[in-house]
């Protein structure tokens, strides 16, 4: 790995505006690099940003934000995929990017690495939406839980509540990675019902995937804006409550990078600020960390515990070619 300067993105988008939402990750990335910055990382589903109502009303409440939802969604190979690509060119900076990602009739929690060149280096899709997320999104596969060489090194990403799937983070550290991104929606809602959904144990899901990977980890954290409350609570205190228990306001925003020991890197922002974070990422500390403890060399045990990755990509139909044998019939892939 070489030496940088990471930044890690703490803000909301422009909630339900693809177009709008990428110019506010353009002014990011472009005051990012002007710092020195060689990777920036943004929370999960940054674009249009985390459909919130899901969690405050029924399910059959949510189907009105359904086609706005869908419509602002971005494909992987699209106009608005481009702009991101043209952005990391101009800037010279690797960016992961949380978003809903369309195909077809479907989205996808999703995650592009674009590399400093505007080259796609991987897209990946969640293994498995948490909770209500599953009435909005679909499941990904094991053919993009992958690590990837970046510039600077080897560079992987999970969303949210990944970091909590022990064999998940698994098969990311066998692949060697020496940074990370963890993304996540805001740590709001539900925070005094449900305890693990709050910045306590999110943080320290993050944190301790530091510990365990001998990595470093960005934690990007978006926030929930007033324009969220406007549109989701639409007045009622009671939706107001759920989507931030503590204040009824605008907040949920808490960020951190960590370093391979676990350490954060940084000093936080106020949870209801938006700002971005930067850390120097030392190769020297990773051999520190891994020399303690490297689950993919020293550190593990294949003889008494091994993990097995499916990496088929998912198909939903076959075809007879004409040799009268069936042939798959692939879903669409980046265009880098």
């Amino acid at each position: 790995m070489q030496p940088i300067k990471a930044a890690c993105v703490q803000a909301a988008p422009v909630f339900l505006d693809l177009e709008a939402s990428i110019d506010k990750a353009q002014t990011l990335t472009e005051t990012a690099a002007a710092q020195g910055a060689k990777l920036i990382a943004f929370p999960e589903t940054w674009l249009p940003g985390y459909p919130w109502w899901i969690w405050t009303g029924s399910p059959a409440e949510s189907v009105p934000f359904l086609p706005e939802y869908h419509a602002q969604s971005m494909a992987l190979t699209s106009p608005q995929m481009t702009r991101l690509q043209r952005i990391c060119h101009a800037n010279a900076i690797t960016m992961v990017m949380g978003y809903s990602e369309r195909e077809g009739g479907s989205r996808y929690m999703s995650q592009v690495i674009i590399g400093e060149d505007g080259t796609i280096l991987l897209n990946r899709r969640k293994l498995k939406p948490t909770h209500v997320e599953r009435t909005i999104f679909g499941e990904g596969d094991g053919s993009d839980l992958q690590v990837i060489d970046a510039a600077f090194g080897r560079l992987g990403a999970l969303n949210c509540w990944e970091h909590v799937h022990p064999l998940v983070k698994m098969a990311m550290y066998a692949q060697h990675e020496e940074v990370h991104v963890a993304g996540w929606p805001s740590f709001c809602t539900y925070r005094d019902m449900a305890y693990a959904l709050g910045p306590e144990v999110n943080n320290a899901a993050s944190q301790i995937y530091a510990v365990e990977g001998s990595s470093y980890v960005l934690a990007p954290c978006a926030l929930v804006s007033q324009a969220m409350f406007d549109r989701i609570a639409g007045g009622d205190a009671e939706k107001a409550r759920l989507l931030n228990p503590r204040t009824s306001q605008p907040g949920g925003g808490f960020s951190q990078i960590y370093g391979p020991d676990g350490r954060p890197l940084c000093d936080p922002i106020p949870e209801d600020q938006e700002g971005i974070l930067y850390a120097d990422l030392d190769p020297a500390m990773l051999a520190i960390a891994k020399g303690a403890a490297d689950p993919a060399g020293h550190y593990a045990r294949p003889d008494v515990l091994q993990l097995v990755v499916n990496r088929q990509k998912r198909q939903v139909m076959q075809e007879i070619n004409g040799s009268g044998a069936f042939a798959p019939i692939p879903c669409a892939e980046a265009a880098d």
